[in-house]
């Protein structure tokens, strides 16, 4: 009885042990499946699971010229989908376009031109970026049938974080009805010079933190309309006298000047998971003079990639801007641009111009000018946020802009003084 007894204990004791032995397997496994995160995650498999990145898999059967199509964005002629741009979908698969006034008569024929863009780019497996520069004020590209959206200044005046949010919703409900995706806004630029010629009332404030606590809820509130905000213009266009449309603008800060006013908006927005940031067309002798910080390997790879620890999509403003072209050769300050971080670069007039930008950089990638490893960086982050934000080229069939004109009128009766 005695020896059963035994027996019987020891048989529990064994299974007991078995069941502790299953548990700690089952958390290691666990463990090893949440893998790690952060900037020093390897892009590819999974090291510990041997998971495929299915990102990863794709650029492996993209061709070259897939690859450089992605790092350009570019803008077209006119009120409809023509030659050119079709031309620059089907044979160079460009990453996405931009819409500027030139290009929206009104409400309908803007629908119809996304739509037409949209049926081209079916040949293609890549959706499109369909963006905007939408900051309210002056710089407004939408339909005149919507009610129009004051000026930042006017906001800023105001320091309502929740209005701002409110304010970045409205906008992102209006450019989602129409199958746009991206908006080149808020505007992050300190406007400490009253006699900036380009800036202004764009600007939030001349006080780093207003355009800071604003800025970042402008942004957030784009973006819970699934519109990615493309926060302007790094390092700071806000103390500038020169338009940089018109010619370069030469800033003489220090870092430590940067850090304590131009930064301040910026590095917030990083905190706050901004998706992209839009580089400026300015010179900073004192930090790198012989590039503009558009294509500065100082100013993006280090300052702002490793410095301000942004990860995610850098693009140029516009290089067809008096600032590039009256100084550069187009073709070559996008080689310059892509090698030295930046992850698109925007091209806004001129199909001439556009494919000459596309054709210098197929030519860098072809002799190793830019190293297939930094073309393959870039063409990641922008992939990675196409799927983020689950872009796809999916008709709009029609859109209602009576509720969203109910919104902003209820705006102004909340808040008479936006009416200036």
């Amino acid at each position: 009885m005695r020896r059963r007894n035994l027996l019987l204990i020891i048989g529990v004791v064994l299974i007991a042990l078995g069941y502790i032995a299953t548990l700690n397997i089952g958390n290691k496994n666990n463990s090893q499946s949440l893998g790690t995160t952060g900037p020093n995650k390897p892009i590819g498999n999974d090291s510990d699971n041997n998971i495929p990145d299915p990102i990863q898999a794709q650029i492996k059967a993209m061709s070259l010229e897939e690859k450089v199509g992605q790092l350009v964005m570019v803008g077209i002629d006119g009120y409809e989908n023509d030659a050119n741009s079709s031309q620059l979908i089907k044979r160079y698969q460009v990453s996405g376009f931009v819409l500027l006034k030139q290009n929206v008569k009104n409400a309908n024929q803007m629908l119809a031109l996304i739509n037409s863009l949209k049926e081209t780019n079916s040949v293609n497996k890549i959706p499109l970026f369909f963006a905007i520069d939408e900051e309210g004020g002056r710089v407004s590209r939408i339909p005149d049938e919507l009610m129009k959206i004051p000026a930042s200044r006017r906001i800023g005046d105001l320091h309502n974080s929740g209005l701002s949010y409110q304010l970045g919703s409205i906008i992102g409900e209006e450019l989602r009805s129409f199958g746009l995706n991206m908006n080149f806004a808020p505007v992050l630029d300190v406007n400490s010079n009253p006699k900036n010629p380009v800036i202004g009332d764009r600007a939030l404030g001349d006080e780093p933190s207003v355009v800071r606590d604003l800025g970042v809820q402008t942004m957030k509130g784009l973006q819970s309309q699934n519109i990615i905000s493309v926060v302007k213009h790094f390092p700071g266009h806000g103390d500038t006298s020169v338009d940089s449309h018109l010619g370069l603008p030469s800033v003489n800060h220090d870092i430590a000047r940067l850090k304590s006013l131009e930064f301040v908006p910026f590095a917030a927005a990083i905190d706050n998971n901004v998706d992209a940031i839009m580089m400026a067309h300015i010179l900073l002798p004192m930090i790198d003079p012989d590039n503009p910080a558009s294509f500065s390997p100082k100013i993006i790879s280090e300052i702002l990639r490793r410095d301000l620890n942004f990860a995610g999509v850098v693009i140029t403003d516009d290089i067809t801007m008096g600032a590039i072209i009256n100084n550069y050769n187009i073709g070559e300050v996008a080689v310059k641009s892509i090698k030295a971080g930046s992850d698109i670069v925007l091209v806004c007039h001129d199909y001439l111009k556009e494919e000459a930008v596309i054709k210098a950089m197929q030519k860098a990638a072809e002799s190793g000018g830019i190293s297939m490893d930094r073309i393959e960086q870039s063409v990641y982050r922008v992939l990675s946020l196409k799927l983020k934000y689950a872009l796809s080229d999916g008709i709009v069939s029609s859109v209602d802009l009576q509720p969203i004109n109910n919104k902003i009128k209820a705006l102004y009766r909340d808040f008479p003084s936006l009416k200036g």
